[in-house]
């Protein structure tokens, strides 16, 4: 069995939003359209394990006060939820850590940022839904606490694609974020 406590890693990957109702107007079509987006950061989530860099996901508490992740994983990955692929494919493995979330950023009232200083984390790669809200929001803060961001350009999603390509150039040129694919992204622990 891992370890509880953080590891020590320069680098952490967070997975935003992945496990996700999509109950909103569109939502359905939107997880089918992003599919091939969770099939990367699946991929990228796999490699990071490989590399021994912390995942930690964080993830809307969708209102619900009493809940849990691993009871929001439940919910979300039953068959007739629109994001059940997703979330079924995302499920966090035993070494994942998750932070609920109840604002559009990771950060804003999370213990998320005490989790990465546990560890002496200085880089962060974002993946997840929706590129022009919770990632922007959670890249914001990121910035703003000094940690340096990475948001692969594959592994973010938006309701229409050129808000996607939108909020990347603007986290480019405002919060000095690297948006490279995630096939060429090098994680280092």
């Amino acid at each position: 069995m891992p370890s509880p406590a953080f590891p020590h890693a320069k680098t952490a990957l967070l997975l935003i939003d992945v496990i996700n109702l999509f109950d909103f107007p569109g939502g359905a079509k939107f997880a089918r359209r992003w599919l091939p987006c969770a099939r990367r950061i699946a991929q990228l989530r796999e490699r990071a394990h490989r590399s021994g860099i912390p995942v930690v996901y964080v993830n809307d508490n969708f209102g619900r006060w009493r809940s849990d992740f691993k009871t929001l994983v439940a919910v979300c990955s039953e068959p007739d939820r629109p994001g059940a692929p997703i979330a079924t494919l995302l499920k966090p493995t035993t070494r994942d850590f998750f932070v609920l979330k109840p604002h559009l950023s990771g950060f804003h009232e999370t213990p998320l940022d005490m989790l990465l200083q546990s560890g002496d984390v200085a880089s962060v790669v974002l993946c997840g839904f929706a590129a022009d809200a919770c990632i922007l929001f959670t890249a914001g803060d990121a910035h703003m606490l000094n940690y340096r961001v990475v948001v692969p350009s594959d592994c973010v999603a938006a309701e229409r694609d050129v808000e996607r390509r939108h909020v990347l150039a603007r986290m480019r040129k405002f919060l000095e974020a690297s948006t490279p694919t995630s096939s060429s992204l090098r994680l280092r622990r």
